[in-house]
């Protein structure tokens, strides 16, 4: 597992490509130029690793672009220690950034291969998450709540049972909508009652699987 000067140097112009898209929160510039994303991704792609574009992981999923990793996490908002949710593994290359931010991060999978790939691929690289099996759409309910939630898939509306998930004063990043392209949702946890949704740009995602469609508009 080599991350060589090459590397670095190739992150670091990563890093100053998305900060001349607009992403401004240092300590997701930070953990982007940290992580070695080529050893995430299946030896074909590596000499494209540091281009701003997603690629095929297996199991009919994608590592997102280094942009819509950098600004979903910034859209978040992250605090030291924030409980957050992930739904959607994948490479884990998201969940790598989230921990890099300091979050308590649990990461939902409910592709068997890529749970089983993740589990023992972050930690492997220093990447600490609490790795679930299991129904993103569904969250984690005994687990619950999060001060955050991030879902890292295309989703046709808002989940509600993730809605029902987060704290009060929380914050939900989402990319809904059918099709090839979804648009980026914040979701903000006013009270039990109450949310604040806001959009954010158009994004394209692979779908989320979920066994029943309930949601919330």
């Amino acid at each position: 597992m080599k991350d060589s000067f090459r590397h670095k140097g190739l992150r670091k112009q990563l890093v100053q490509h998305l900060a001349s898209k607009g992403i401004k929160n240092i300590d997701v510039l930070s953990a982007i130029n940290s992580i070695p994303r080529h050893l995430f991704l299946d030896t074909a792609f590596v000499n494209f690793a540091y281009q701003d574009k997603a690629f095929p992981i297996g199991s009919g999923q994608t590592i997102s672009q280094p942009y819509t990793v950098a600004f979903q996490s910034q859209l978040l908002d992250l605090n030291p220690y924030d409980k957050v949710l992930e739904v959607g593994t994948g490479s884990g290359y998201q969940a790598a950034v989230l921990t890099l931010l300091d979050a308590d991060v649990y990461t939902i999978e409910r592709q068997r291969d890529l749970f089983n790939k993740s589990k023992f691929f972050l930690p492997k690289l220093g990447y600490n998450c609490r790795f679930v099996y299991g129904d993103g759409y569904k969250g984690l309910p005994k687990l619950a709540p999060f001060n955050k939630i991030i879902i890292t898939c295309g989703a046709p509306c808002i989940p509600a049972d993730l809605v029902a998930q987060l704290k009060v004063g929380g914050r939900m990043v989402a990319p809904i909508g059918e099709g090839d392209i979804q648009v980026m949702h914040l979701i903000e946890k006013l009270s039990e009652t109450e949310t604040r949704i806001t959009t954010h740009g158009e994004f394209s995602f692979v779908p989320m699987l979920n066994d029943k469609n309930n949601g919330v508009e």
